[in-house]
């Protein structure tokens, strides 16, 4: 069974109640039960985590290159600067492992600083856009890779 690692980043714990207009009514725990039950559902084993720290996010992909897990990623605010993150991922995909990056809305719909991505160039693919739902068609993407 292909084990897959889905990390979220700063404030992502806060779904729910953040800014409900942009991100969505689902609270992190909702999402994370429904990331297991869609990932079940391809047959895929998912370890669902979330930090507020950039350091153990890049610990984390260090963690999946060493046990050769997949990866959905959501960067949050790291997306916009953290090159430590952006190198780490860039091990990820070295590995040939699969790594997608996700948002729940369209970074390219929002403020000029988010439409930059320094994940992206290193990402396999990238969705953003459609909520909750960005994840489960990340999980569907791993899935079929």
């Amino acid at each position: 069974m292909t084990t897959v690692l889905i990390a979220n980043g700063p404030n992502l714990n806060r779904l729910g109640t953040r800014e409900p207009d942009k991100y969505g009514s689902t609270p992190y725990e909702e999402l994370a039960a429904l990331a297991m039950q869609w990932g079940a559902e391809r047959g895929l084993e998912v370890v669902m985590r979330q930090t507020n720290d950039e350091s153990e996010l890049v610990g984390w992909m260090h963690e999946a290159v060493d046990s050769e897990w997949a990866v959905i990623l959501n960067p949050a605010a790291f997306t916009h600067y953290s090159y430590a993150l952006r190198d780490a991922c860039a091990m990820v995909t070295g590995a040939g492992l699969p790594l997608v990056e996700v948002h729940l809305t369209n970074p390219h719909a929002r403020e000029e600083f988010r439409h930059t991505s320094v994940v992206s160039g290193v990402a396999t693919g990238t969705i953003a856009g459609f909520g909750t739902d960005s994840y489960r068609l990340a999980l569907a993407a791993v899935a079929g890779a």
